[in-house]
Parts: C-alpha cells; sequence; structure tokens
C-alpha cells in the first residue's frame, strides 16, 4: 500500500520520542492502515484513514511553515523539533478512529445503465433522477467500545506510548475545533492559548473539506 509507505517515511523519519517505536508497532497490528477515515463523510474506503492523517500532515506542514516565514522572514525553516511534533500531531490526531469501524453490508441506489439493463424488470424504479435498482454493497458503521472522546482518546492513546508536550496534546484534543461536543468557548479560549491547535484545527478541515471532499460546486 503506497499511502502506508508514506505514513512510515513520515513517521520513521520524524519521530524519534522514546516510545515511538513501540507506538508504530501497535499501530501495525490494529486496522489503522485498513481503516477508512469515516463511514461516509470523507474518505470512507480501505486506507481512509491513513490517507487522511497523511493530507493533514502535509497541510500542517504548509500551515506551520507559513506562519514561521510570516514571523520570521523567507528564510525561515521548521528545525527537527517542530518537524518532529508536526509529525505527532498531524499523522496521530485521529488514531482513535482504530477499531471503531465495522464493515457491514447495505442497500443503496444504482443508476448504472448496464446494471438496470440485465437486472429483472420488477426491480427497476424510478425517480427523479432515473431508472435505478437496489443493490447491495459494503459499507461502515461507528462502533466505539472506548467511547472516550474525540480529540481526548487520541491524546489518551498516544500517551500511553510516549510523552506529548502541552501544546502537542491541546493540538490534537482541539483538532475538531467546536465541532466537538458543542465546545466553542473552550475551543476559542485553546486557540488562542496554543496557535498551533488552530493550525491543526484548519489543516483538518482543508484536508477533509477540500482535499477530500466528493461534492463539487454547480
Amino acid at each position: 500500500m503506497i499511502e502506508k509507505e508514506q505514513f512510515l517515511e513520515i513517521y520513521n523519519g520524524n519521530i524519534k520520542r522514546p516510545g515511538a517505536s513501540e507506538l508504530l508497532k501497535w499501530l501495525e497490528k490494529s486496522d489503522f492502515f485498513e481503516a477508512p477515515a469515516s463511514t461516509k463523510y470523507h474518505l470512507s474506503r480501505p486506507g481512509g484513514l491513513v490517507k487522511h492523517s497523511i493530507n493533514v500532515y502535509d497541510r500542517y506542514k504548509s500551515l506551520l511553515w507559513d506562519e514561521k516565514v510570516r514571523l520570521q522572514g523567507p528564510d525561515a525553516e521548521l528545525n527537527a523539533e517542530e518537524e518532529e511534533s508536526a509529525a505527532i500531531c498531524a499523522l496521530l490526531h485521529d488514531i482513535c478512529k482504530v477499531g471503531v469501524y465495522q464493515k457491514k453490508p447495505k442497500n443503496q441506489k444504482t443508476y448504472d445503465k448496464e446494471k438496470i439493463a440485465t437486472a429483472p424488470p420488477y426491480q427497476v424504479k424510478h425517480d427523479e433522477l432515473g431508472d435505478f435498482i437496489w443493490e447491495s454493497v459494503m459499507g461502515y458503521e461507528f462502533d466505539d467500545q472506548m467511547p472516550y472522546g474525540h480529540g481526548e482518546k487520541s491524546v489518551y492513546i498516544v500517551s500511553g506510548y510516549m510523552k506529548l508536550k502541552r501544546e502537542e496534546a491541546m493540538a490534537i484534543r482541539w483538532h475538531m475545533g467546536a465541532c466537538q461536543d458543542g465546545e466553542k468557548n473552550e475551543a476559542m479560549k485553546a486557540f488562542s492559548i496554543y496557535p498551533n491547535a488552530l493550525l491543526l484545527h484548519i489543516a483538518d478541515m482543508m484536508a477533509t473539506c477540500i482535499d477530500e471532499s466528493e461534492v463539487k460546486a454547480k
């Protein structure tokens, strides 16, 4: 899997903190590299979670670099410590999704003309979009056996293997922003105190809504 190779290259190339190798072994034994990123909202396919993590990493690094250039000038670069922190926050922000998506068949409409042509007439239905048939496809159902929260759970899991800096923990915890539990005031306060938390939230939204969106403007 190319996406797994990309993830491992970023992870092993940047994260040197004690406990990182043990966390990676746990990830490789889990469904992290095969899981979807969501049930239906974005990258709801095998490998979607690792792809989303890489997309967030690319966006987050770009935002961090832009902010550093703004503050220090065009020659500014991220140092090794900042590179490590970026990889930890972005690659592991959604580690809470390990083991929560269960495969489940579901029925959905298909308007595929070839499939409709070979279907028995009684199976062909019609709606405002035209003729369709129902077909069974494999999907995902969300079932979290450890309901510890979203960002909170990611922080909890990572912290079991390696020590997080406070700003890293806050960034991962608040990467959903006010979308998590409606905690608008708390999210805004966290963003004001820890700017990188805001940047990770923006990176997550850019990856989800721009890089991975299947909805196009009309």
